[in-house]
């Protein structure tokens, strides 16, 4: 439309009626020209007379604008940390990097150091290095004695507290080496840096782990998301005995982050007997006896025996002499008796050992220990 100069008042964008036309109308175009002002309308859609609410063209989105920092990228060969049994190893890779990383494309190297591309890695994990040795300490009781120092890969990495429930639930499960480690309370003491306390040692039978907890062994927050499974990924199933090794590079890499891990199936191994235990029996030898363990029972069951999760109960005993092995035996029930007669056959005295490990259908027990003295 066109009308006189009184019409230069009006902007692109504004709502408009007109006198001879029906509904509202956006100013499109507005031109000085010929002495009068040409007008680009268009209709508002619907026939109402009410302009719509205003809306924004919107803005950009910027990621923030943060260091990339050299990707750090973790593997490691774990126990199976959901209920059930696993049929396979289960292994999880980590990466992180400063507070600008996003991720990490993953490569998995061959014997030949052939790479090939599985993905990339799942969301920034939450990792680091413990800044002192942590001794061993109980796994039936919270170990208020010590505490875990740990440094963080960048000072936006944050760890909280946690009461009972959210620990019973699996909150703050951390790898710390081999061992798996949950902690109750989190005390920041730098920017990057923490002491964890309250903790749980030797979760889900890695007790055998905390042994050689040195300063710099790397410090992992177990969150399922922020992990992934390389072997699925890989269509793999991963041999006992083999070697893994993996590499990720970020946008910021100038060389590729690498990581390998032995395959040892810690989701196949059965763990450790406890409470062993050796009384004479009467006649000149020992009773032994022991509680099993389940690598698919790891909460508390009330009124109930953990699950077997091998195909069939058996054991493996061997009496040790120091390093010399005395006598072997298998057994189908948690109990074994070391008679006189064996004794004097096996010609032995004094200070004796014994360990006691759990046959699995995929893999042989770790060894629970107890001294006898004869």
């Amino acid at each position: 439309m066109r009308g006189d100069w009184r019409a230069l008042v009006l902007e692109p964008g504004m709502i408009v009626a007109l006198a001879d036309a029906p509904g509202l109308w956006r100013i499109e175009e507005r031109e000085w020209e010929a002495m009068a002002v040409r007008l680009a309308l268009r209709r508002l859609a619907g026939a109402g007379g009410s302009a719509p609410g205003s809306v924004s063209s919107g803005q950009i989105v910027r990621q923030l604008d943060a260091p990339h920092g050299p990707t750090r990228l973790m593997l490691a060969d774990l126990p199976r940390l959901t209920e059930g049994v696993a049929n396979g190893p289960q292994l999880v890779a980590a990466a992180s990097g400063g507070p600008g990383w996003r991720s990490a494309a993953l490569y998995a190297l061959d014997a030949g150091g052939t790479a090939e591309p599985i993905g990339r890695t799942a969301l920034r994990a939450v990792m680091g290095q413990i800044d002192a040795a942590l001794p061993p300490g109980s796994t039936l009781l919270l170990d208020m004695v010590n505490s875990l120092s740990v440094t963080l890969l960048a000072e936006d990495m944050e760890l909280a507290s946690a009461d009972g429930a959210a620990l019973a639930q699996g909150r703050n499960l951390c790898l710390v080496g081999q061992e798996l480690v949950q902690f109750g309370r989190a005390v920041r003491t730098g920017p990057a840096s923490y002491r964890l306390e309250a903790l749980r040692r030797g979760l889900r039978g890695t007790e055998w782990a905390m042994a050689g907890q040195e300063a710099g062994t790397p410090f992992l927050l177990i969150e399922a998301d922020r992990l992934v499974d390389p072997l699925a990924v890989a269509g793999m199933e991963g041999d006992i005995g083999a070697a893994m090794r993996l590499l990720a590079i970020g946008i910021g890499d100038v060389e590729p982050a690498t990581a390998e891990v032995m395959i040892d199936g810690a989701a196949l191994v059965p763990p450790a007997p406890v409470h062993l235990n050796a009384v004479l029996d009467g006649a000149g030898g020992w009773r032994i006896g022991w509680t099993r363990r389940s690598r698919a029972g790891w909460r508390w069951s009330s009124g109930g025996d953990v699950p077997l999760a091998e195909e069939s109960e058996r054991y493996e005993l061997r009496v040790l002499d120091g390093a010399r092995l005395v006598r072997r035996a298998e057994v189908t029930e948690p109990g074994w008796t070391y008679d006189a007669a064996m004794i004097a056959m096996d010609g032995v005295s004094g200070p004796l050992s014994m360990d006691v490990r759990q046959v699995g259908t995929r893999a042989l027990g770790r060894p629970g220990m107890i001294e006898m003295l004869l």
